[in-house]
């Protein structure tokens, strides 16, 4: 399953549940920018019992804001061109799934979005195995989360699919399908999958 990028709350609650069903049936999971910040609501939600979890995109209002607007925007009204935009250095820990399926512990992505990871949040997801095992600027913006003790549940807050290409793949796409692919096999379906 995967979530790709959006916003706004049109359909948002679907994308949580969706998240949420994906992690408790092991099923492969990769979620992109929003994807990102939905799935890391739905385990708010789900493990830490935190059952108005939201973003204040979505919710500015909830009690529990796990994804927030970047700090720097608090104060934009006029919305064009104001996001984080561009390549951006992205710090992998070690050891780490990521640092496995990129093999670097610098990569450069690309971003754009408003709202991210509230780091108040963090040690309560980490300790219930939401770990957060990339950054950027400084260790300020979580970029990369892997759910321990599941086969592949995986969010990125950057954008892969802007550096991707058929004949390059981006190595988090690779990695997912590739546990799709072990998945299916694993059920029994046999699968091929040119290389």
């Amino acid at each position: 399953m995967v979530i790709p990028q959006g916003f706004g709350s049109r359909g948002s609650e679907g994308k949580i549940s969706t998240a949420n069903y994906a992690r408790e049936k092991e099923l492969p999971f990769l979620g992109l920018c929003f994807g990102f910040q939905l799935a890391t609501v739905s385990f708010a939600r789900s493990a830490l019992g935190l059952k108005s979890a939201n973003s204040t995109e979505i919710d500015p209002e909830t009690p529990d804001p796990v994804i927030d607007l970047l700090p720097e925007q608090r104060e934009v009204s006029e919305l064009g061109g104001t996001m984080r935009l561009g390549g951006h250095d992205v710090y992998i820990k070690r050891p780490s799934r990521a640092y496995e399926i990129y093999g670097s512990e610098k990569i450069r992505e690309r971003h754009r979005h408003r709202y991210e990871l509230n780091q108040a949040y963090l040690p309560r997801l980490e300790e219930k195995g939401l770990r957060y095992s990339a950054f950027s600027d400084g260790g300020r913006r979580a970029e990369i989360f892997e759910l321990e003790e599941h086969p592949f549940y995986m969010g990125t807050q950057f954008h892969p699919e802007y550096i991707s290409r058929p004949e390059r793949p981006e190595p988090v796409y690779r990695a997912f399908v590739k546990a799709c692919v072990d998945r299916s096999e694993m059920e029994g379906k046999r699968v091929e999958v040119p290389v």
